[in-house]
């Protein structure tokens, strides 16, 4: 089979046998790791029965009576069942939100598939990435509140509730009757989910009485065990939630009739069995909206310096092409209409003109990818500088451009998170002749350190051991480069890259993917998108275009799923691109990952926003949005830090 599944190495559950204390084994974060296939696989019975689904939403749609058109937000949604359900009864301002990957990338697969038009988000229930006032309504169901190791954090999901409600919204709540699972839990259970899994179940109550601790067992009549999994749920009774209401300035509460589950595989229901609906409603005034006369956002963008030399450049000097982009890039911000941007690229004054304009400007859009003083190697110290000036910016700080900067830096990251990566070794300057080839031919040759392609061309790709010390030898002598190079496994699969706008897994997009097409190249030359393709126009790997992948759909969700582990693990922030190359197998192998990827209006992630019906402009509007949203939510968690450490 060529399909992205069988990328990864096959790995069997760890079972760790009879064990006393259930509670020891369940990690606090246990909510991050449970909800996937086999979540769907274990609770399918309810939560993928579409008749359990309706018949919940028009009890809910009873107690609320919502007009068509209210804002609804289904937080903690999982894989969108009770949002679409909505969609289908004809509301049409519908948000999910929830914290596993998996389950948000099915709703929105199944979104598209039914041709709703549901928004489903990737976030914390904690830290809700919506404005004040937006909602009218707020849903949990389906028995998605108390996942939390402390109480503290769900009266932490149930204020930014209160605050993202509009005044006198309400929420509504379908959570596990606390005391009669306490009283009627089962201890032990198995079942059969279908002809090919069975589920064996522990349970067993936390010591303080509060939480019903849970151990599944799956297993597969072939395979064996599959997962040994522990988690935990609070156990709710009326008066507690209640309590837990008004402490968040909730009025009105009102408990409803019961939610059971006709499941019908009707065999052990758990935690889904009996459920309390509760209602309760925002009391609140609107939020007072400070107007200014300075009503726009000042930002000042940071640029390389045109004065200076730049040896990525065929003639080491800004040329007509930069300028032009450069007044693209003007002429696209100056028509958003909400911001003042001013622009900086004089690197000599830099510190002090920074200085000047530290107490306007609310953040600073760091496009400066060629570096302090238009030198590669120092780009990361352009946001250690603001980083000393206290100024907020865009893009990835010091420490992702330091990881990114080096390849074989981010080949064993990729590595070490089970992330699939062309073979490779590497030759130091001081080595001359290879007694032993570490690879099969072909291979590419890459300078380990760098950007935009240096150092890489058509002369790069080797057939013989003669090509390829020519291809080092014209990598030190030609471009000057005298650090390691990695000597990669050429693959001739398609290539491609994704482009992230956002911050995950809380909120972000994740651009049409898209691939070279070298079918303008003569046969002869190899396929690879080097210095040429975006430097030398007279160049025939000029005529590269790209265009919307044609991947299966696995293979495509194998790509996004592992850019957003990579996105979070190397600190990427606001937005970020990353190449990759399928193997003959069609494996896709991770080559580089771009932290501050081209800006420029004809470049990869412009053509990615284009494919999203995205405009120029609009793609900017984008990054500087998931900068705006990123600092807000920075500056509230530390205000909520610092108040948490006035209380204790």
């Amino acid at each position: 089979m060529n399909s992205a599944k069988n990328t990864q190495k096959v790995k069997w559950a760890e079972v760790l046998g009879p064990v006393e204390n259930l509670e020891s084994y369940v990690k606090a974060d246990w909510w991050k790791h449970l909800f996937n296939a086999n979540y769907l696989r274990t609770d399918g019975d309810v939560v993928e029965d579409g008749a359990i689904t309706e018949q919940e939403i028009s009890l809910f749609t009873d107690i609320l009576a919502p007009a068509k058109g209210s804002m609804i937000l289904d937080l903690c949604c999982g894989q969108g069942r009770h949002s679409l359900e909505l969609a289908r009864q004809g509301f049409n301002k519908i948000v999910g939100l929830d914290r596993s990957h998996y389950l948000i990338n099915r709703a929105r697969a199944l979104n598209k598939r039914d041709g709703k038009n549901v928004t489903f988000k990737e976030g914390d229930a904690r830290r809700l990435p919506f404005a004040t006032d937006t909602f009218d309504y707020v849903l949990l169901l389906g028995n998605s509140f108390g996942y939390f190791e402390s109480l503290q954090d769900d009266s932490k999901v149930l204020n930014e509730v209160m605050r993202v409600l509009k005044p006198w919204g309400k929420v509504l709540l379908d959570v596990t009757d606390g005391q009669y699972m306490k009283n009627h839990f089962q201890p032990r259970s198995w079942e059969w989910i279908d002809k090919k899994y069975f589920v064996c179940r522990e349970r067993s109550l936390s010591a303080d009485q509060h939480r019903l601790i849970s151990r599944e067992v799956i297993t597969h009549v072939k395979k064996g065990v599959i997962a040994d999994q522990f988690y935990a749920e609070r156990l709710y009774t009326q008066e507690s939630l209640s309590d837990l209401l008004k402490n968040s300035n909730f009025e009105n509460i009102t408990f409803h009739t019961e939610v059971t589950a006709d499941s019908k595989r009707n065999q052990d229901l758990g935690m889904m069995e009996k459920r309390i609906a509760v209602s309760a409603v925002a009391h609140k005034d609107w939020t007072l909206v400070k107007k200014s006369s300075e009503a726009k956002k000042s930002v000042v963008v940071l640029l390389g310096d045109p004065r200076k030399t730049d040896v990525i450049k065929p003639e080491a000097n800004f040329d007509e092409d930069d300028f032009f982009t450069i007044q693209e890039l003007k002429k696209a911000l100056s028509q958003l209409q909400e911001y003042q941007f001013s622009y900086l690229d004089h690197h000599d004054t830099l510190i002090k003109d920074l200085q000047k304009m530290k107490s306007n400007a609310d953040f600073i859009l760091n496009l400066c990818d060629e570096g302090y003083n238009n030198e590669a190697s120092k780009e990361l110290h352009i946001p250690s500088l603001l980083e000393i000036l206290n100024l907020s910016y865009s893009g990835g700080n010091p420490q992702c451009l330091a990881y990114c900067y080096d390849k074989s830096l981010v080949r064993g990251i990729a590595q070490e998170m089970d992330i699939p990566v062309p073979k490779a070794f590497m030759v130091q300057p001081e080595d001359v002749k290879f007694i032993e080839l570490a690879l099969d031919f072909p291979v590419i040759v890459k300078p380990n350190f760098g950007d935009s392609s240096f150092g890489i061309t058509q002369n790069n790709v080797c057939y013989d051991l003669e090509t390829l010390e020519n291809a080092i030898s014209q990598v030190r002598e030609k471009f000057g480069y005298h650090k390691p190079i990695l000597v990669e496994q050429f693959l001739t699969g398609k290539d491609v890259s994704v482009g992230i706008i956002g911050n995950p897994p809380e909120s972000y997009t994740v651009l049409p993917v898209i691939e070279e097409d070298y079918s303008a190249l003569p046969p002869e030359l190899p396929h690879v998108c080097g210095y040429e393709a975006k430097w030398l126009p007279d160049s025939p790997y000029w005529k590269i275009q790209s265009v919307p992948a044609n991947l299966p759909e696995a293979t495509e969700q194998f790509l996004v799923a592992s850019c957003i582990k990579l996105f979070e693990r190397l600190e990427c922030r606001d937005y970020a691109r990353f190449d990759w190359r399928l193997d003959a197998n069609h494996t896709p192998r991770l080559l580089e990952v771009n932290p501050n990827p081209g800006w420029c209006w004809d470049g990869h992630l412009a053509k990615m926003a284009n494919f999203a019906d995205l405009s120029y402009t609009q793609m900017l509007e984008s990054i500087l949005k998931a900068v705006e949203e990123r600092l807000q939510k920075s500056r509230r968690f530390k205000s909520e830090e610092e108040e948490s450490q006035q209380m204790a």
